[in-house]
């Protein structure tokens, strides 16, 4: 008899398309298998030999959270970079070191949360370094190199899975999973939806996460902008992955639902199709929405299509096809092109500030370095476990020889007094093994422990002295000579045990509050004050210890020790990002740490040539007019230090840029919640004060000339030329940019806004003509009187330059578009949202589903003006849709109250609308003024003969 071979299910038929395996799979999955597969760790299916899959493994410059991996620059460095290929090359580097690690770890997970597109847009945003720029042509074009290199080149199958972060317009770490952003029509289309689309529509996305916070009034997880905006940009199936906790927050903490079935159901029609809550345990999200299926508030085939967009994803990945996968045998980790890598980003990212030619340094300059951050290689919370390291001192070391380097850290060195009389201690450990934090990995690094191993601190008469590193807002922390950070584990005992503060809540960090003749220690992680106990040193509610703190030495004595001898002091100034700025905290100030601060005016009162190099996630209100040099540069991984060190002595000439705006002062900036970057004028789009350094601004060690600037219009495109020659004696970078502007626009449009760049390298006396093709629909605004993108007729002008304002050449093209008319309020009367300019206003939403409405800002009353409304041969009556309380006034022209519609208190909820009239009499062409008073809501306003 001859043997039959088993039957090939068509799910498993590499020859057949996708979609037709994906409906047969779909077919033999039982109800409750597809509804496993809806939490973010979706179990195998045995019977079918599917393996079990998760969703979101973080990555955002190097793969986090799993133990070692190369770590490249930060977000925000590699968004200063202005380099797409090299980004790219980075991103092919993170997506093989994630297979690689895959191979011997199953944790490690190919569906990558990365990168984060939120523009930078308040520069006291918390994770601020977590995105790449202010401006949104730049951040799609950083991102889609990022993600290209993820999803590699293959034609079929993508060797990691992008999920852009973090949908949509989320820059508040306060109140952030309850605040609501107010985003107009125009910011919607003309700036926070531009990075996302711009990013899908290149092809290598393979899904979004929604942010915690609401937009207009309803939670990012039920937004209908997933339907009509991001599943309109592509033909791919997109998996929309929640971001942690959020569906939860959806009824526990935003109360926008009574039950979480409700809210569950509402999420997975909106387009969720992976719930990530409740850790590794499914139970509870499937639980709800079995049950909100038995309650006739899903059907199966809204489970289906959910199902589909996560199949679709791990059929992309080769899961069903591990033999014709060709990124299966990848096993690229840590290798020397890795590392090379690496310090070629690290060494791009850095920007040079000012430079009055004490950079580079001259060889054999004596050097000395100072600051919190010489000797440190900071790592953030979405960073992986550094496998090599290199700080600004060992960098320096290395470069100019450890005999023509001095070093101070500047840090307070104190001893800690009791009322007792005795002092802090800290025990001599037995081990005395380092251990680092998330060394071995885990799933959810904010479960990790403090140790425990370690003695606990205890007191003696002499006691211990510690460095006291003030971080500003009144945190400190507190270091071991043996360079072990205070730290409290679980069992309330301080310890000297962590290499570094971090964690989701930090637990080394303290804050000393005047009391009696002393202070109490108060731990900022556990709310406590530092207590001394027989059994040890710990925290706890009561008997609060009174410390006298003895400084041994103030850190600006230690910098002015070893500054006045030195040729040139580099001060290394900036942030730790697990403090004061960081995931879930906000920054209260631009300014620079007054510690820091403290160190600056002692260097360069000790010695004039002092230079800067700030070395942080963010950028700072600090003043350099009277430093010899300043440079920025992020958090800039494994090689910081060796970059550092070449581009301070010339082997590399810097040529980052930067991608946001520097202000001078906090007065510069509006409301960290105000998201109406046109009406309160943000970022370089439309700030019009004067920056301490503008966008796209960066120097270098040589010189360029700009010149033979051409354009032309062709087929819808704008097509310009100009050439760059490098006219110094130093090969390097630069990065042309290309900005324009609405000459006469009709409405407030951008000062100047960047359509294209380059970052070219060229030696001395080089030549290079470049080119650049810029769809017409970049010069595009969002009429809100016609709900579309609109080209206006008329002359823009072309930019061309190293920084938003240093242009070098300049001409002017006529664009064929379309003339504005005025709005026609007798057929479709006004949308409350549409408006073209407000004060004191919010949108919220209209219904739980769809659609906007406006209401006064609490405490405030709301101005609205609709320019150029056009009601004909003449009106009547003006009607209003409205619920809540309060009146609504209407004039014309800002002349005198024509009518007021006043909606009287009733128990109706905010949804509940009625229509409400008033006579008027009007006609020709007026702008249409309204004022809002009391908590109701306005969504439409219409007109009648």
């Amino acid at each position: 008899m001859t043997a039959h071979p088993p039957h090939t299910p068509p799910f498993r038929d590499p020859h057949l398309p996708f979609a037709k395996r994906i409906d047969d799979l779909l077919s033999r999955l039982t109800l409750d298998e597809k509804t496993g597969f809806l939490h973010q760790f979706a179990p195998a299916v045995e019977r079918l030999g599917i393996s079990a899959f998760r969703t979101g493994q973080e990555a955002l410059h190097g793969v986090a959270w799993m133990g070692p991996a190369t770590v490249f620059p930060q977000a925000v460095g590699l968004g200063a970079t202005w380099n797409t290929d090299l980004v790219r090359r980075i991103g092919e580097a993170v997506s093989k070191e994630v297979r690689a690690m895959r191979a011997r770890d199953d944790r490690v997970g190919l569906n990558i949360w990365a990168p984060t597109v939120n523009l930078l847009r308040h520069p006291l945003w918390g994770r601020n370094e977590e995105g790449y720029s202010e401006d949104p042509k730049l951040t799609s074009a950083i991102a889609t190199a990022y993600t290209h290199g993820l999803r590699g080149d293959h034609p079929t199958y993508w060797r990691t899975a992008p999920v852009l972060k973090h949908w949509l317009a989320h820059n508040n770490e306060t109140d952030r999973a309850t605040s609501s952003s107010s985003v107009r029509p125009r910011v919607l289309h003309e700036y926070d939806l531009r990075a996302f689309r711009e990013t899908v529509e290149a092809g290598a996305v393979a899904g979004v996460m929604p942010a915690y916070n609401l937009v207009n009034g309803r939670p990012n997880h039920v937004s209908p902008y997933l339907r009509e905006h991001l599943r309109a940009w592509t033909d791919e199936e997109l998996l929309v992955c929640s971001d942690a906790g959020a569906p939860s927050n959806l009824v526990d903490h935003e109360h926008y639902f009574g039950t979480h079935e409700e809210a569950t159901a509402a999420s997975l029609r909106a387009g969720v199709d992976s719930f990530t809550d409740h850790g590794t345990d499914s139970a509870q999200m499937v639980g709800r929405i079995r049950k909100a299926y038995e309650q006739g508030l899903l059907t199966e085939a809204d489970i289906d299509t959910a199902v589909r967009r996560q199949l679709s994803v791990r059929f992309r990945l080769g899961e069903f096809d591990p033999h014709d996968d060709p990124h299966a045998g990848v096993r690229d980790f840590d290798t020397p092109a890795h590392r090379a890598l690496a310090q070629e980003a690290a060494e791009q990212a850095i920007v040079l500030l000012r430079n009055d030619g004490v950079l580079p340094l001259a060889p054999g300059t004596r050097l000395a370095v100072v600051g919190l951050l010489a000797d440190e290689c900071k790592l953030d919370w979405y960073s992986g476990t550094l496998i090599h390291r290199s700080t600004p001192l060992e960098g320096l070391y290395e470069r100019f020889g450890a005999e023509r380097v001095a070093f101070a850290e500047g840090v307070d060195r104190v001893r800690l007094k009791t009322s007792a009389g005795t002092f802090l201690h800290v025990l001599a450990s037995e081990d005395g093994e380092d251990e680092v934090r998330g060394a071995d990995g885990a799933l959810d690094p904010a479960l990790l422990a403090g140790r425990t191993d370690l003695p606990a601190l205890t007191t003696d008469a002499t006691g211990t002295e510690f460095a006291l590193i003030d971080w500003d807002e009144g945190v400190l922390t507190l270091r071991a000579p043996d360079g072990r950070y205070l730290s409290v584990a679980e069992d309330g005992y301080l310890r000297a045990s962590a290499d570094q503060p971090g964690g989701w809540v930090v637990q080394e960090t303290f804050r000393l509050e005047p009391h009696a003749n002393g202070h109490l220690l108060r731990h900022i992680g556990t709310g406590r004050h530092v207590t001394v106990a027989a059994d040890g040193v710990k925290v706890a509610d009561e008997n609060a210890e009174t410390f006298e703190l003895i400084i041994a030495e103030r850190g600006e004595d230690a910098v002015t020790r070893v500054t006045s001898e030195a040729d040139v002091v580099l001060v290394v100034a900036g942030n730790d990002p697990h403090i004061n700025g960081r995931e879930t905290e906000d920054r209260a100030s631009l300014r620079l740490p007054v510690h820091q601060e403290r160190l600056l005016r002692a260097a360069r009162a000790a010695n004039p040539r002092t230079v800067l190099a700030l070395v942080s996630a963010y950028p700072y209100a600090v003043d350099t007019s009277d430093l010899a040099a300043a440079l920025w540069t992020a958090h800039g991984g494994q090689a910081a230090g060796t970059a550092l060190a070449r581009v301070l002595a010339g082997d590399v000439s810097p040529a980052g840029r930067l991608p946001q705006t520097w202000y001078e002062n906090d007065a510069d900036l509006p409301g960290l919640l105000d998201y109406d970057v046109i009406g309160s004028r943000q970022t370089y789009l439309y700030f019009e004060g004067t920056p301490l350094f503008p966008f796209g601004h960066g120097l270098s060690y040589t010189s360029f000339s700009y010149g033979d600037l051409t354009s032309r219009v062709t087929d819808g495109t704008l097509h310009v030329s100009f050439a760059i020659t490098n006219t110094g004696d130093v090969t390097a970078d630069e990065v042309a940019q290309l900005y324009t502007r609405a000459v006469d626009p009709a409405l407030p449009r951008p000062r100047r806004e960047l359509v294209a760049h380059r970052r070219v390298t060229l030696t001395p006396g080089a030549r290079e003509e470049l080119s650049f093709e810029v769809p017409l629909r970049a010069f595009e605004f969002w009429d809100v009187a016609q709900g579309r993108s609109r080209l206006e007729a008329g002359p823009y002008e072309l930019l061309a330059g190293a920084s938003s304002e240093d242009i070098r050449l300049r001409t002017t093209v006529l664009l064929d578009g379309e003339p504005g008319t005025p709005r026609p309020v007798l057929p479709r009367g006004l949308e409350g949202a549409d408006f073209d300019e407000q004060s004191g206003v919010e949108i919220v939403d209209r219904t739980r589903t769809a659609g906007d409405a406006v209401t006064a800002a609490e405490g405030r009353t709301g101005e609205l003006v609709y320019r150029d409304c056009d009601f004909g041969d003449g009106v009547a009556e003006v009607t209003m849709t409205v619920s809540g309380e309060g009146a609504v006034e209407l004039s014309l022209d800002g002349g005198t109250v024509l009518a007021v519609v006043q909606v009287e208190e009733s128990d109706s909820g905010p949804y509940d609308y009625t229509t409400l009239g008033a006579g008027i009499v009007a006609e020709g062409v007026h702008d249409v003024h309204l004022r809002l008073r009391g908590p109701l809501r306005l969504a439409h306003v219409g007109f009648s003969g």
